[in-house]
């Protein structure tokens, strides 16, 4: 778990790793410039930097990002979580930018998501077209790209996470913040690289509203470990 100045959600989301997948979570503070071998990464949520430029914009330069950018060539799972979303935009592993909501207010409150693919490090757990419940809370979650970029992204299947209604449809008020086609979470080309804007750490727990994020991560647990036993022959 990545922990840059103004991150908030670090415990968090090491907890809910613990939690879902009983393995070790660690700490790292941005400015280290290894991760300690570490087969999964995340960059949680918060107000890295004091989103001081643009939300992400400074943390590309954090010696940690380095690390991270070879995780993600080695094809070890990376997640970038809203303002991780975000970082990894601006670090250029993902394409496109987060910008201010449509209606310019701070969303905080649960949404729906459907997953649109199951072949990544983050949705292998999951199942095609399942809907998730999970928080949000962002002022700046819309998903832009330009148009022949998008189209590219699309055909790739780059849409990971689409915001929809309980039943799974897609309705413009489903979706909170206004991002292209509805997009909640996208893919790097290879799908160790995920970036979505809910935060699946904040529903883990029953007695805490849900518990429909832990799928997520369970998914990257089961990334790693196929890896790993590829890596054994």
């Amino acid at each position: 778990m990545v922990v840059f100045p103004g991150s908030n959600c670090d415990a968090d989301a090491a907890w809910a790793w613990e939690r879902a997948t009983g393995g070790a979570a660690e700490l790292v503070w941005h400015e280290r410039d290894e991760l300690g071998g570490a087969d999964v990464v995340v960059l949680p949520g918060g107000f890295a930097h004091g989103d001081y430029l643009r939300c992400g914009a400074l943390c590309r330069f954090s010696p940690v990002m380095a690390a991270v950018r070879a995780a993600a060539a080695a094809g070890r799972a990376v997640l970038g979580i809203c303002n991780g979303f975000q970082i990894l935009c601006e670090a250029g592993l993902l394409p496109g930018a987060l910008a201010r909501n449509q209606d310019m207010r701070f969303h905080c409150h649960d949404v729906h998501v459907r997953v649109e693919r199951v072949d990544t490090a983050w949705t292998l757990a999951c199942a095609a077209g399942q809907v998730l419940r999970l928080p949000i809370a962002h002022g700046e979650g819309r998903f832009h790209l330009p148009s022949a970029d998008l189209a590219s992204l699309l055909a790739a299947g780059g849409a990971v996470f689409r915001y929809c209604d309980a039943g799974g449809r897609r309705r413009a008020e489903s979706n909170p913040n206004g991002s292209l086609d509805d997009i909640a979470g996208i893919a790097s080309p290879g799908g160790n690289v995920v970036g979505l804007m809910p935060h699946p750490e904040r529903a883990a727990e029953a007695l805490l509203g849900g518990e429909d994020g832990v799928v997520i991560l369970r998914s990257a647990l089961r990334w790693a470990m196929a890896r790993e036993g590829d890596a054994r022959g």
